[in-house]
């Protein structure tokens, strides 16, 4: 891959493995220190290949690293999305807690990766990756940024709204954030998270915090992929040169 190295990896979760592809970008010179590295996690019925294709190339081209998952039930795991609903809250919340798990799991071993350096870690969640990537971040300490991308709060009028925010509530650990940048990147007309749900969620984060709004629906256009790498990439870096990965 022009830039870096593609590497199918496989992680041993405690019920079952997790498939994910890691890109690291390549250097002339050793560096001094590794480079940074940004979990990807995707949306609803989607997959790893998509995230590592947008984000995961952009940040590559920035000398940022990235590990992309398949979620449960998602990808070359198989099963049925529809065990997801909102309307089966006790299996919703199940897989949620097994998502989250495997977050963790998965910033374990990106942190432990020889070319990366620990203390340079991000994570970028898209929609249904976005709910689960804020929570996970703010649980986790060695996250120093987020990028939120058609994120949001919960949908209006969500069924068994108290036990789904007892167990994931955006707007709870949005604000456990506090000191850690966060970029949200939303569409004008996006009818899967809509304004108002990307507007709430904002508020409540605390600085330092920016929203960026593309003109367009729930998948942001090219422009606003780059972008949310960009920003990502001055974050890690300290907004000074980014540190290359080494072979």
């Amino acid at each position: 891959m022009p830039g870096g190295r593609r590497i199918a990896v496989e992680l041993s979760a405690e019920r079952e493995r997790v498939p994910g592809i890691l890109l690291v970008p390549e250097t002339a010179a050793a560096p001094r220190r590794g480079c940074p590295a940004a979990l990807l996690l995707h949306g609803f019925t989607s997959r790893k290949e998509r995230m590592t294709e947008g984000i995961g190339r952009a940040l590559l081209s920035h000398g940022v690293a990235s590990l992309a998952i398949d979620l449960p039930l998602h990808g070359a795991r198989g099963g049925s999305t529809e065990e997801l609903s909102f309307r089966n809250p006790l299996q919703l919340i199940g897989g949620w807690r097994l998502a989250l798990a495997e977050a963790r799991l998965s910033l374990d071993y990106v942190a432990r990766l020889a070319a990366v350096d620990a203390e340079r870690l991000a994570v970028v969640g898209y929609s249904l990756g976005s709910f689960l990537g804020v929570v996970a971040a703010a649980n986790d300490p060695r996250v120093r940024a987020v990028v939120l991308a058609s994120g949001g709060d919960l949908p209006d009028r969500t069924p068994f709204a108290a036990i789904v925010r007892a167990a994931a509530d955006p707007l709870r650990a949005v604000r456990k954030l506090a000191g850690r940048p966060l970029l949200m990147v939303n569409g004008r007309y996006d009818r899967t998270i809509t304004t108002a749900q990307a507007e709430r969620l904002y508020e409540a984060a605390r600085e330092p915090k920016e929203i960026h709004w593309y003109q367009g629906g729930h998948w942001p256009p090219p422009a606003a992929i780059e972008l949310g790498a960009d920003w990502l990439a001055r974050q890690l870096s300290g907004r000074a040169a980014i540190a290359r990965c080494g072979h």
